[in-house]
């Protein structure tokens, strides 16, 4: 049978090739290449004889643990594709992405799907869910227990062939409103964001190139972002296509003394963390007491910037680490490093075939501002939203296709590409993208809220923070405990607003828009 890039065969050719290799450590889960490819193909086939075919979407909602790996490997496996699913979305958010990415199949922990049955009479699509246990006695009518449906299940690879074309879609949330499917074809993910099968060098050149890493020195990278996100995924199989042993870190909220013990106890290589949010307080708890280290030579960062102040603070206790802090989008993939720099939000030496371009789509000269973009492996558009594709990506004169997601950036005379910031206002806060308009509704049903402009501010640890500036109703004086508790129930934690300020009147712009260089004015000027 021909081979493609699917990562489902990509797994089995890495399975074949080294079957006793360690690929997955997740708390007290260990998989072998053989073990983990074996329940990857035991979730195809149930799911398979449950009904769900070809292309169509299956979901995964669940903290970091070695059944999501598995699970995602497993929907690749009968050419299906999955769909990630934050776990920090309340019910309102869950209806969004399960419907809008027409999900017929569910795999799920059973916390977190009691918050599915709230809004599962109006999913008519979703037809079959997958309990994964975590010590909830939540009911979920009509489920079938994980467990019980891979005991149940075959697990060889007697599959339909695969294509390259297979589709890969990650959820992200763009620049307005609720989030918006990313669709890329598994060939093209699997080159523009995983490593293409050989992350510091050149890539394979066949999908049966990938055995060669089953022979490569043993390596272990120890993931501690979530993989429901890209820079956490991507770097989970970049390190298994890589031949390398992926430990992902388990705990709910990220411990640094834990995240070092687990280090040390994997011996890993290499450790990701989610910028600053992650990195300071592990410095701080590198200075504080004895921690083996010895096998770390590099540290990873994606999903928000990693400062250099943070660097440094690192450095102090890790004197030899080295830093791979790359810029990536859900729209264009893992981009390129990063090579240090004060000015804009960071510099990066971009790969081939990322550049900056005019609003012409022409490439700007050195010192000139425009949109970062990249051509070549990229995304097919936006799943079921046509409008928004058209504005992202673009065919040149030359006949030249462009992702161009909203970055602004300049081209520096050495080549190198410094970001300035997003042309929209995405807030940014330890790695979760928050959506100031999104916002800005929820706070105005409080019925104290006359009007409001969200913003985001700088903060040490989360690299940004939520922020209100908040005309009240006459008379009230909300308080920002009391927003909070209104805004719980239908906006994720990490959303909720960390800071507020009243004033007698919102200032809006001559058409009326949320006047965002204002309120930031405000802030500015109650902190002085």
């Amino acid at each position: 049978m021909a081979r493609s890039y699917n990562l489902a065969d990509l797994l089995e050719i890495l399975a074949e090739a080294g079957p006793d290799r360690p690929a997955l450590v997740a708390g007290d889960e260990r998989r072998t290449y053989r073990e983990l490819n074996e329940r990857a193909s035991r979730v195809g086939h149930h799911l398979a004889a449950a009904g769900v075919r070809p292309d169509e979407h299956v979901a995964i909602l669940a903290h970091n643990r070695a059944e999501w790996i598995e699970a995602m490997l497993g929907i690749f496996k009968i050419r299906a594709v999955p769909i990630p699913v934050n776990f920090r979305y309340v019910a309102g958010e869950l209806h969004h992405v399960l419907s809008d990415s027409d999900s017929v199949a569910l795999v799920g922990e059973r916390s977190l799907l009691a918050k599915v049955e709230e809004v599962r009479a109006d999913l008519p699509e979703l037809r079959h869910v997958l309990v994964l246990e975590d010590g909830s006695d939540a009911a979920i009518p009509g489920a079938v227990e994980y467990e019980k449906a891979l005991a149940g299940a075959a697990s060889g690879d007697d599959f339909p062939e695969r294509s390259d074309d297979d589709r890969y879609v990650m959820y992200t949330g763009g620049t307005t409103g609720y989030p918006k499917g990313v669709e890329w074809r598994c060939e093209d993910i699997f080159f523009g964001a995983l490593g293409g099968g050989n992350v510091l060098g050149d890539p394979i050149t066949s999908p049966e190139a990938i055995a060669a890493n089953a022979d490569q020195p043993p390596m272990a990278v120890l993931d501690c972002a979530p993989v429901m996100h890209g820079a956490g995924q991507w770097v989970a199989f970049m390190g298994l296509f890589s031949g390398a042993k992926v430990v992902l870190y388990t705990d709910h909220a990220f411990d640094p003394a834990e995240a070092l013990r687990l280090l040390a106890r994997e011996q890993a290589n290499v450790l990701m963390v989610v910028g600053d949010v992650m990195a300071r307080p592990l410095a701080k708890e590198l200075g504080a007491g004895e921690h083996d280290t010895s096998s770390l030579f590099a540290i990873a960062s994606g999903g928000a910037p990693l400062t250099e102040g943070a660097k440094d603070e690192l450095k102090a206790h890790l004197p030899n680490v080295m830093f791979l802090d790359n810029y990536g989008a859900s729209e264009t993939g893992a981009c390129g490093p990063s090579v240090g720099g004060k000015e804009g939000t960071a510099r990066f030496m971009m790969k081939p075939g990322i550049t900056v371009l005019d609003d012409d789509l022409k490439p700007v000269r050195p010192g000139e501002i425009g949109r970062l973009a990249r051509s070549g492996h990229i995304p097919l558009g936006y799943y079921n939203d046509p409008a928004k594709t058209a504005s992202t990506f673009f065919t040149d004169a030359d006949g030249v296709r462009w992702s161009v997601p909203g970055d602004f950036a300049s081209l520096e005379e050495d080549g190198t590409i410094v970001l300035l910031g997003r042309g929209s206002l995405m807030i940014n806060t330890g790695g979760e993208k928050v959506y100031p308009e999104e916002v800005e509704v929820a706070l105005k049903d409080h019925p104290d809220v006359y009007d409001v402009v969200v913003v985001g501010l700088p903060d040490e640890r989360f690299g940004q923070r939520v922020a209100a500036v908040i005309a009240p109703r006459p008379g009230a004086a909300p308080t920002l405990e009391e927003l909070s508790a209104h805004c719980r129930d239908r906006l994720a934690g990490y959303k909720l607003p960390r800071q507020i300020t009243l004033v007698d009147e919102v200032q809006r712009t001559a058409v009326g828009k949320s006047d965002y260089k204002w309120a930031r004015e405000v802030f500015a000027a109650a902190s002085s």
